[in-house]
């Protein structure tokens, strides 16, 4: 039955980890190939890069730390060592976040459409870190509306409170 729990739990976190490191590349993807050329020049590009950086650094944050907890689920706590790597990253990347955001006003767009963009990816990459450092926003679709304002703790937060 556990053994049924850990293995369920690891195809799991391997599709959270595949799914957020997939949305690293395509955002990246996206913006080089599809956003980028559309930019009306180097100040517009600064800030779509500034919004950009935190949100692509906190998934694959977030993908790692879902495909190197595969190894410990169910089994042990997180280790010491990785526990503190993330402490780290929990304090870096609101800094990095409060850099971006300063990047994103001091290269805001002229455009309303191209700042519009750019705040938004910058506020999904403030949802991301809310999501995995603060409380957990992600849900399936139709239970979402019941579950987020719960605030519950999010298991990357569970595992570093546990760790050894």
């Amino acid at each position: 039955m556990v053994d049924q729990r850990r293995q369920s739990l690891r195809r799991k976190y391997l599709s959270l980890g595949l799914g957020e490191l997939a949305a690293a590349a395509v955002f990246a993807a996206v913006a080089v190939g599809v956003v980028m050329p559309r930019l009306e020049g180097s100040r517009d590009s600064a800030a779509l890069w500034s919004a950009l950086a935190p949100l692509l650094v906190i998934l694959v944050q977030a993908g790692v730390y879902w495909l190197l907890a595969r190894g410990w689920v169910e089994l042990e706590p997180m280790p010491a060592r990785l526990a503190a790597l993330y402490r780290v990253f929990r304090v870096l990347d609101v800094l990095l976040l409060a850099i971006a955001l300063l990047g994103v006003v001091i290269w805001s767009p002229d455009h309303s459409g191209a700042a519009v963009g750019v705040v938004a990816v910058w506020a999904f990459g403030v949802v991301e870190y809310v999501n995995y450092f603060v409380a957990r926003l992600a849900y399936p679709l139709r239970r979402w509306p019941f579950e987020v304002g719960k605030w519950r703790r999010p298991q990357l937060v569970r595992d570093l409170n546990s760790a050894r």
